[in-house]
């Protein structure tokens, strides 16, 4: 067998595009997975609320992006850190992947990037839901493309974040995820809300711009709806990346520390 057939780049491409096919088979559970929740946030709260008067007429198109940082964020930290908790505590497949001609390092990487894929997938795919519950949402199309790259850097950014929970966190633990992390996660990330509307709370606007979620819904508000105040899209990027490599480095160190356990 060639050098080049068993480089770890090829093998790395071949353990993504493994995952990649299962995600595929499963289809139908992952689109009830990343869909179901978000649709129904944004029927009810935007649609449900907003014809009854109880919410803004415009308050779909201020929600509709936190949906879809929400979906990037959540579908990424999931598919990396409740598959990890379960290989290190009970399952062992990812002794299957340790043993694959590549560094350490790198099968911990191939989670994060299947996870930031999973977790940009699911946010597309709510772009045509939103769109069927919200027919009058329009957005520039010079906001598309700094819109997609905020939204991947929120897969990115739960797919490390999903590493470092899921090495960290013990496996007994796994049922407070929910409780302790997520939900926290979910309602201090300025997905349904703008985060400078959070002026006459400011103890509660101090919060939210703690969690790194926040600045991938205000980027991607930046973008689609720019008339809407939100933080300087720069700030969410750069804010956004650091989290980024932080959570990617405590990550790694966690996946390297358990895998050699």
């Amino acid at each position: 067998m060639t050098g080049a057939t068993t480089s770890p780049a090829r093998v790395f491409v071949a353990v993504l595009a493994r995952d990649v096919h299962v995600t595929g088979k499963e289809l139908g559970a992952f689109l009830a997975q990343v869909l179901i929740q978000p649709f129904f946030f944004l029927f009810i709260f935007a649609n449900v609320l907003g014809s009854a008067g109880y919410v803004a007429g415009n308050y779909g198109e201020i929600m509709l992006p936190g949906l879809l940082a929400l979906n990037a964020f959540f579908g990424a930290l999931q598919a990396v850190a409740f598959p990890l908790v379960m290989d290190f505590a009970w399952t062992r497949e990812i002794e299957d992947r340790l043993l694959a001609p590549i560094p350490i390092p790198w099968v911990g990487v191939e989670k994060v990037v299947f996870g930031a894929l999973r977790g940009l997938l699911a946010s597309v795919l709510m772009v045509p839901v939103g769109f069927l519950v919200l027919p009058h949402v329009s957005w520039p199309l010079a906001g598309l493309l700094p819109g997609f790259l905020i939204t991947a850097l929120g897969g990115l950014l739960g797919g490390t974040m999903g590493l470092a929970i899921g090495t960290l966190l013990p496996a007994r633990r796994i049922n407070v995820l929910f409780a302790v992390i997520f939900a926290p996660l979910m309602f201090t990330g300025s997905v349904q809300f703008p985060w400078e509307a959070l002026a006459g709370h400011r103890w509660f606007q101090v919060l939210c711009a703690l969690n790194p979620l926040t600045y991938v819904s205000e980027g991607i508000r930046a973008s689609l709806v720019p008339h809407v105040p939100h933080l300087p899209f720069a700030l969410c990027l750069l804010v956004t990346t650091a989290a980024i490599l932080a959570s990617g480095w405590l990550g790694l160190r966690g996946f390297q520390k358990r895998a050699l356990d």
